[in-house]
């Protein structure tokens, strides 16, 4: 289960890679908070020039982030990109805050594809922004589909039923793959976010 709270804390960074590491316990609770921008083990990305993967940028001091605080499990903390996904951040911040996210389940779990959780029905169906509807979040070039990536989930185009998102896990590509990938999808690769696909792993078939 997992929930959101108000908490503090020195130091944060993106989803984690051990997205389940930051701490255990029976705590059902997740937050926003203020990072300190010291750690950057993370798997979201920043960037400043276009085209240019922003994942794994870390936090900078007093920025604000999401925690998701899983029973049993832990800690993992989200960087935000208002600035490449305005509506998305506004969305999912604005839930969290009213405490709609409190005490749902990851009702979808896909090894080596993703988590999904977000759905106050826990079955896939349900869910709705803080505008009531659904809403289109478009997409960022600087942002890709690494694993631990955050993003809204959706039916084959930019707009969401509104509130269910997931975190993305993914496998690791050989660059071969990538290209053959690349090409079947249209997708436009750039080094940079194909050296992530075979380190890190992901679903760049989303990315767009």
């Amino acid at each position: 289960m997992l929930n959101f709270k108000k908490i503090t804390a020195a130091a944060v960074c993106c989803v984690l890679f051990t997205a389940f590491a930051s701490g255990c316990g029976d705590d059902t609770s997740g937050s926003s908070e203020k990072g300190s921008g010291s750690e950057a083990s993370s798997v979201s990305s920043t960037q400043t020039e276009a085209g240019k993967v922003l994942n794994f940028t870390a936090p900078e001091k007093g920025e604000e982030i999401a925690v998701l605080t899983i029973k049993d499990y832990g800690d993992i903390k989200i960087k935000l990109f208002p600035e490449e996904a305005e509506k998305g951040v506004e969305n999912f911040t604005g839930l969290a805050k009213d405490g709609y996210y409190d005490n749902l389940i990851f009702h979808r779990v896909i090894n080596d594809f993703m988590i999904q959780g977000g759905d106050p029905l826990g079955n896939g169906t349900g869910g709705e922004s803080i505008w009531g509807d659904k809403f289109d979040g478009g997409t960022s070039e600087n942002l890709i589909h690494t694993a631990g990536a955050v993003a809204y989930a959706n039916s084959g185009s930019t707009s969401t039923n509104g509130s269910q998102f997931y975190i993305v896990t993914g496998t690791k590509y050989e660059e071969a793959d990538l290209t053959q990938m690349a090409e079947y999808y249209g997708l436009t690769l750039s080094d940079e976010a194909k050296k992530i696909y075979t380190e890190d792993g992901g679903t760049p078939w989303l990315d767009g």
